[in-house]
């Protein structure tokens, strides 16, 4: 299997050099697992299909083994965000370790909210940090070169299509397909009295949920959220162009009630076989190849993110597992999160869930392995190739102020990203225009532009 390329590994190093501190302090918190003799941990997580295999795992191997046992919650990927920046940012202290994404941990291990994991992570010879591949390690460094949060999984996206619909209607897929392309595949495999759209995409209001499909297509549209001077263009004629164009799509040839499908609601339609492509994350391939949770398993079709005016349009990821400075259980948070991103973990989510599960994109060592090449062969080569081909420092037609594909990483963009999508998801249900929404969120862009000139 091929490793990440040195170009994209050195492209995002330095990844919070836009990042503009947040307001507030480093939590109190003590490293050791405190004085009380309670071996109780709490972790708040996404709800993932990933997620939903740890939590099923654990009490059974990592709590026998370790003797820590671990109280989970998990919430859909808009609720955790609040939840989790709420907790940090106040210093709550009501969990022990999160799952955050590649956006947030710059910004919090800048702000010292985060322990830093660098320090555990290269004691543990058999934890083997240099095995982590770099972009996704590199994602997750603070200025200071230590590392804020463990990848336990990492991705990029692309285009996921079933291949029996396909060829039922003579259609062939290239491998680095156009949306003009897409568009009228969708077109031609949609078929709504059959309960199948032509395509899937997220239309959930929220700057991770729909914001993140729809920020690449806006990429390769040759639009941008903001210049490299910090001038915005939210309602330049790029940005306008792909945002209808995405529109419309869904609202041609989507999925029903789309204003409230993100995720895992297209993850469920697409593996029932109720939408005939779906563009997202490449972390979807392995719960889309277990015969045990879907109903297209080994009829599933993969092909590069699509693309107009750019090469590669794929995003770049990875949720991983954090530890606020506010617990005062850090060495047993740590003790779960080091096995949770282990080769050992992977081992034993291959032997019990099956091998197409294993959360993959964070070890080079699991493309060695015998079985998971087996099982991912489908998928493993084209994830790869889009995590290589992801370019945060470039991912459009003109120079970025701030380092992100489908963010911007400063701390305003969480904020103005969800209240911009909450506009286009009206949009979806008819009540406002495309390029009304956008005329107004020129202006909260213009806003934040402001902290920056």
């Amino acid at each position: 299997m091929r490793k990440p390329g040195k170009k994209l590994s050195l492209l995002i190093a330095g990844a919070t050099a836009g990042a503009l501190v947040l307001s507030g302090c480093s939590g109190a918190g003590s490293t050791g697992s405190g004085d009380s003799g309670d071996k109780t941990i709490t972790v708040l997580m996404v709800g993932n299909p990933q997620m939903e295999d740890i939590q099923k795992l654990t009490a059974e191997n990592f709590t026998k083994q370790s003797g820590v046992t671990v109280k989970f919650t998990i919430l859909p990927e808009n609720e955790l965000r609040d939840k989790v920046t709420q907790d940090v940012a106040n210093k709550g202290g009501q969990y022990d370790a999160v799952t955050v994404g590649a956006y947030e941990v710059p910004i919090w291990a800048k702000n010292g909210w985060l322990h830093e994991v660098s320090t555990q992570a290269g004691a543990d010879a058999a934890y083997d940090q240099a095995d982590l591949i770099k972009p996704m390690v590199q994602s997750l460094t603070g200025d200071d070169g230590k590392m804020y949060a463990a990848p336990f999984y990492g991705e990029s996206s692309f285009l996921m299509y079933n291949k029996e619909m396909f060829e039922a209607k003579g259609l062939t897929m290239p491998e680095k397909p156009t949306w003009a392309q897409v568009a009228d595949f969708a077109a031609k495999l949609d078929d709504k009295g059959k309960g199948v759209a032509g395509i899937c995409l997220r239309g959930l209001p929220g700057w991770g949920e729909m914001f993140a499909p729809l920020t690449t297509v806006v990429n390769t549209y040759g639009g941008t959220w903001f210049e490299k001077d910090w001038t915005a263009k939210v309602n330049a004629p790029e940005f306008k162009e792909a945002a209808n164009f995405y529109v419309n799509l869904v609202k041609q040839h989507g999925e029903a009630g789309a204003p409230q499908a993100g995720f895992t609601e297209c993850l469920n339609n697409f593996g029932q076989g109720k939408a005939a492509m779906w563009y997202d994350a490449t972390s979807a391939a392995g719960t889309l190849e277990d015969p045990n949770s879907s109903k297209v398993a080994g009829k599933v079709g993969y092909a590069y993110a699509p693309v107009n005016k750019t090469e590669y349009s794929g995003w770049l990821w990875t949720w991983a597992f954090a530890m606020p400075k506010t617990t005062k259980k850090a060495d047993d948070a740590w003790k779960f999160i080091s096995w949770a991103t282990s080769k050992d973990y992977e081992k034993l989510v291959g032997e019990k869930l099956g091998w197409s599960r294993v959360p993959s994109g964070k070890r080079t060592s699991t493309y060695a392995i015998p079985e998971y090449k087996e099982s991912a062969k489908a998928f493993a080569d084209i994830t790869l190739g889009s995590i290589e081909n992801a370019n945060p420092t470039d991912p459009g037609v003109q120079p970025r102020p701030a380092l992100g594909v489908q963010f911007v990483g400063i701390p305003e963009f969480a904020d103005l990203g969800t209240k911009i999508s909450q506009e286009l998801s009206a949009s979806l249900a008819g009540s406002k225009t495309v390029d009304e929404a956008l005329n107004d969120g020129q202006k909260l862009a213009e806003d934040v532009a402001k902290n920056y000139k």
